[in-house]
């Protein structure tokens, strides 16, 4: 006996559509769950995706973060002293989904943190979750296959990350292995904010475009609302993290969800 069916709607493909039909730009914001305090996730994402979040990733918080800026690594240093483990993260998002809807959750981490879970037990754990996809930093698309194969039968994204250096072949093969939309770093390096979108960046939509037509997302250096709208003229949907981050930690914790509402809700052009 099975505890979890499929998912019958895709939340992901949902809400793009509902993006596109409305004619702007989706805001994807990520948060570390267990920072700045251990459940501030639970307090902070409902009130993001009140002010305009279109879609979250939950970091799972990992102590070799390589693919991370300064700002994202300390609060996965500050989550896992905070005692913050992958089941935690899986717990919060089940306890998330009845207060946000059919707002989609993405796991983002490391593939350390499914292998030693187990793929086929981490799937289903995230069909119980009510988690819809998943980016996994460090896991090419041509490493992908195992974990695909678990993903399916629970309808569970794995969404491709790909960076302007990405070869056109390994694009291809990313894109048709994943699922969900396609999250295109905006440089090569580490996540972090910056003065502008990359010209790279967009580009590689261009690039992304001509081997699919998911979704195409835009993210690292992102961090104020004339950035969303420069993405939103060659992608679908900007993604936002060090920024946010940087904010829910610069102050007293009990702010912690006020000072997040209030830089969403100035992305999302609602300010």
């Amino acid at each position: 006996m099975t505890t979890q069916q499929p998912a019958l709607t895709d939340r992901i493909a949902d809400k793009f559509a509902a993006i596109k039909a409305e004619g702007r730009p989706g805001l994807i914001v990520f948060v570390t769950v267990g920072h700045p305090y251990r459940d501030a996730a639970l307090e902070i994402v409902p009130r993001l995706v009140a002010a305009g979040a279109d879609a979250i990733e939950l970091g799972v918080p990992f102590s070799d973060p390589l693919g991370d800026g300064p700002v994202i690594q300390e609060s996965s240093f500050v989550a896992l002293q905070n005692g913050v483990t992958p089941q935690d993260c899986l717990d919060t998002a089940a306890a998330l989904r009845p207060q946000i809807g059919d707002t989609p959750l993405i796991l983002m981490g490391y593939y350390n943190t499914v292998m030693s879970y187990g793929l086929e037990r981490f799937a289903a754990a995230c069909a119980a979750a009510s988690v819809d996809g998943l980016i996994i930093v460090d896991l090419p698309g041509s490493e992908a296959e195992a974990l695909v194969a678990q993903l399916a039968p629970y309808g569970i994204h794995l969404i491709p990350l790909l960076a302007p250096t990405s070869a056109d072949a390994s694009i291809a093969q990313s894109v048709g292995i994943g699922g969900g939309f396609v999250y295109c770093t905006s440089v090569t390096g580490v996540t972090g904010a910056r003065a502008e979108v990359s010209d790279r960046g967009l580009d590689l939509v261009d690039r992304v475009r001509r081997h699919t037509d998911l979704p195409v997302a835009i993210g690292f250096g992102i961090s104020r609302r004339e950035h969303v709208l420069d993405v939103g003229r060659r992608a679908d949907a900007a993604v936002v993290g060090s920024a946010l981050v940087r904010a829910l930690a610069a102050g007293p914790d009990e702010y912690a969800a006020a000072r997040g509402a209030g830089i969403v809700a100035e992305l999302a052009g609602r300010a």
